[in-house]
């Protein structure tokens, strides 16, 4: 039998030592194991959570160990941290558990000298808690944005731009959001299914889900329910996996069977997909996207959903001459920083940086600059983000507005589980709306005279 502390430590390893992605590294490290689902989901839940946390756990080194968390051998701060976080965040695991097995992982991994100091230092931990003396929760912070910043585990300059936006109580709410594990909605393909039909399908594997208000696609799925692939519907496309936020999108941009439909930025396809069944799969959808593999995804989902108007298109959507006047309706769904969906991506939150905000904000206004182009005289476009990042979003729609008066917001006209703001865009806030963060808003181009 694989230990799982240890499969977590060398996937960790990977992401502090080589800058991987969580979920690549975790992938690669699942590659060489045979975990049964208990043990998978343990070293998923271990990898996910540290770097999730890794400030907080950080804060905590720095305030037990003599040197700071920075000056710790690499790999021994790795292993502190799968203890620490076993200790902090999993009730489940019994504390002597955690402390057991990190000293283990120490001494299996060339720190047979420290594993003493683990072992101290862990049981210090214990200790403190157990007097309600823990440093995250005693510690006097100097100021609001670092006690957030540090208790739930962001840098200071994310926490500083949801204060501006929505105030400290509420960002603290985003931020506990964040923090929880991502819960999973899938969208009903009524070309092949009915709602009703799939939930009494999940019923019978014994299997809880929920309908979501004025989304008559969206059933989330409640509680654990082990490989995608094995779900009842999955094969023969009955439905497909997509949040409840990016099925806002395509309702808002309400494709109509027989239109010709352009989306500029389509992998991996969930849209695209979302649009062919809104139009019956009448009609015409090209699905752009400058990666060829990506788009092989995109194509292998459409397939296995049995849909016959998605046309592949490969390319960056800044250079695509042949698409300007041809489009009923234009989907732009930008690539961004991810910023509305930090629950689903571990790390998101560590790799961005003010900097790298506005270089994708100018990306964006190119891509939007070119995708209008692509509208027919009076037709409509979607842009949207999942992002919740004012200069990916608001920003990039107002520039767009001011330097092309024959374009305006049209609010929408349906029933959505969110509200528009005054000025037309839909901006959905995690906290608020239980859903990722998005942004929307629907253009549309007057007719000429």
């Amino acid at each position: 039998m694989q230990n799982p502390r240890q499969i977590a430590f060398l996937a960790l390893r990977e992401v502090h030592r080589r800058g991987a992605f969580a979920d690549a590294a975790l992938d690669r490290a699942f590659s060489n194991s045979q975990l049964n689902d208990l043990d998978r989901r343990l070293v998923t839940e271990l990898v996910y959570g540290s770097v999730r946390r890794m400030r907080s756990i950080d804060f905590i080194i720095d305030k037990l160990a003599t040197k700071k968390s920075s000056q710790q051998p690499p790999e021994l701060r790795t292993i502190l941290h799968l203890g620490l976080y076993q200790l902090e965040y999993l009730n489940q695991i019994p504390p002597s558990a955690a402390v057991n097995t990190t000293v283990q992982l120490a001494k299996e991994n060339g720190f047979s000298g420290l594993s003493s100091f683990v072992n101290g230092l862990l049981r210090q931990y214990i200790r403190l808690t157990d007097n309600d003396l823990n440093p995250l929760t005693v510690t006097n912070y100097k100021s609001t944005v670092e006690r957030l910043g540090i208790l739930h585990s962001f840098p200071e300059w994310l926490v500083n731009l949801w204060i501006e936006q929505i105030g400290e109580t509420e960002t603290e709410q985003l931020c506990e959001w964040f923090n929880q594990s991502p819960t999973i909605d899938l969208r009903i393909n009524p070309l092949k299914s009915s709602i009703a039909e799939i939930e009494a399908a999940f019923k019978t594997h014994n299997i809880s889900t929920s309908r979501i208000p004025n989304l008559p696609q969206a059933l989330r799925l409640n509680g654990s329910i082990g490989a995608i692939q094995n779900l009842p519907g999955y094969s023969e496309g009955w439905w497909t996996i997509q949040d409840s936020s990016a099925q806002l999108v395509t309702h808002l941009l309400a494709p109509q069977p027989g239109e010709t439909i352009i989306d500029a930025c389509a992998a991996p396809g969930g849209k695209t997909t979302h649009s062919a069944e809104l139009m019956k799969d009448e009609g015409t959808i090209y699905a752009c996207d400058k990666t060829a593999s990506r788009l092989k995804k995109l194509k292998e989902n459409a397939d296995r959903l049995q849909m016959k108007s998605i046309k592949i298109h490969t390319g960056d959507s800044r250079h695509f001459p042949e698409f300007v006047n041809l489009a009923d309706r234009v989907l732009l769904d930008a690539p961004c920083s991810g910023l509305g969906t930090l629950h689903r991506r571990a790390d998101a939150r560590w790799h961005h940086t003010p900097e790298n905000i506005q270089q994708q904000s100018q990306l964006q206004s190119e891509l939007l600059a070119n995708a209008a182009t692509f509208v027919k005289s009076g037709g409509v476009l979607v842009y949207a983000t999942c992002t919740i990042h004012p200069l990916e979003n608001e920003t990039v729609i107002r520039s767009f507005l001011e330097s092309n008066p024959n374009w305006q917001i049209e609010p929408p006209t349906i029933d959505l589980p969110v509200q528009a703001s005054p000025e037309g865009w839909v901006k959905v806030w995690p906290h608020r709306h239980h859903m990722d963060g998005f942004f929307m808003v629907r253009l549309k181009q007057l007719k000429k005279e």
